[in-house]
């Protein structure tokens, strides 16, 4: 950490725009008693995370005597971070995001401003890789990125039971209508196969502006209302689709590179299963975040932010390689898959596909929707798409 000085009380709840011309500003002192932090992870990143993050509690037993690990569903905690923060009642200290949350969190004005912590923070420019930078510049300083991997949409399925894997999006469909019931694919608002499938299919239609949904999406609407005819229903999260083309009740499901292997390497999804990617396929990129909400305490701010910048060291950031559930998963420069530990290593080296380096070259990396774009894409498909299906 750089120099710390004391600041006004309460510079927790202070934003990047209130600073006073020319003042330095930096994160409050580190607390004199440990502190106890509550994570709440709505975006699995626990997995690529929490090993990292102890590594930080045992590195530093003197500001933290312990996490709080808990999780929920992305699309109810702004809400409930909000009526705590009305409540003047936080019990929640960082959040470990993807896109979704985040943008729900930032239309709501949530989350804590990080600019004045600047000082006390790695220069984003410095550390990140290209496409992870860009991914930063979503959370306008109201967060920083700690995982990051290209993401899809890709659609994985059954080699034994799809003799012909569908080429183009209206293979798909036709595929489906011969098909009812086995092609499925999880709520966007909480799911990240189905966010990335949501905002890829306007570049795979040809929409007029892929970065428009309520403007921009008439194929893609149309598309998906068509498709949804031939869906018995949508699921709240991705491991739900998981477990259904495991067992056999589903042939086809939207995923990504680390929801393909991950699953495959637990066991839920067979080692057999195949990737494919529809014509005019681009990436849709994703990443996790962490973020604080408004109204967390001065020592507890402190603490997180030095945690931060602990997350961003290329040794902790070597973990996410984990099994593959972010694959790759790290965010910063620098860091090769023979710095993470030797299980992850074998993890990729059993079930990770060689074709991705390519398929990754080969396609465009489209950044996800803005922040009020995406919550806007969220809520038409729930009123549009999955009203009434569940």
């Amino acid at each position: 950490m750089v120099d710390r000085r004391r600041v006004l009380g309460g510079l927790g709840a202070v934003s990047a725009a209130g600073l006073l011309p020319g003042r330095a500003w930096a994160a409050p002192p580190l607390p004199k008693s440990p502190v106890t932090l509550t994570v709440v992870d709505v975006a699995g990143n626990l997995a690529l995370t929490q090993k990292a993050i102890e590594s930080y509690r045992k590195a530093k037993p003197n500001v933290v005597s312990r996490f709080v690990f808990t999780k929920a569903p992305a699309p109810e905690l702004p809400a409930k971070i909000k009526a705590q923060q009305d409540a003047d009642h936080m019990d929640i200290d960082l959040v470990l995001t993807g896109p979704d949350a985040l943008s729900a969190g930032l239309d709501q004005g949530i989350w804590l401003d990080l600019a004045p912590y600047a000082a006390d923070l790695p220069k984003p420019s410095d550390v990140y890789l290209p496409q992870a930078l860009k991914m930063q510049a979503i959370a306008a300083d109201h967060g920083r990125v700690v995982s990051y991997y290209p993401s899809g949409p890709l659609l994985e399925y059954m080699p034994d039971r799809v003799k012909a894997m569908p080429k183009t999006a209206a293979e798909l469909l036709d595929y489906t209508r011969q098909n009812k019931n086995k092609f499925i694919y999880a709520r966007p608002s909480n799911s990240g196969p189905g966010r990335t499938w949501l905002m890829g299919l306007p570049y795979i239609l040809g929409d007029t502006d892929p970065r428009d949904p309520a403007n921009g999406w008439s194929k893609t609407w149309d598309y998906l209302k068509a498709l949804g005819d031939n869906i018995e229903y949508y699921p709240a999260g991705t491991t739900q689709t998981m477990k259904e083309l495991g067992e056999g009740t589903r042939d086809i499901i939207v995923s990504t590179t680390g929801w393909d292997i991950n699953p495959r390497v637990l066991g839920i999804v067979p080692k057999e299963a195949a990737v494919g990617a529809l014509q005019n396929f681009h990436w849709v990129t994703d990443a996790h975040y962490m973020v604080v909400p408004k109204g967390v305490s001065d020592d507890k701010l402190a603490v997180l932010i030095d945690l931060m910048g602990f997350m961003l060291q290329p040794k902790q950031q070597a973990y996410a390689y984990d099994q593959g559930y972010f694959y790759p998963g790290p965010a910063v420069k620098g860091v090769t898959l023979d710095m993470a530990p030797e299980d992850s290593q074998e993890a990729i080296r059993t079930f990770g596909r060689p074709d991705y380096d390519a398929l990754i070259a080969d396609h465009p990396l489209e950044v996800p929707l803005d922040a009020k774009s995406m919550v806007s894409a969220f809520t038409l498909w729930d009123q549009r798409i999955g009203a009434g299906k569940g």
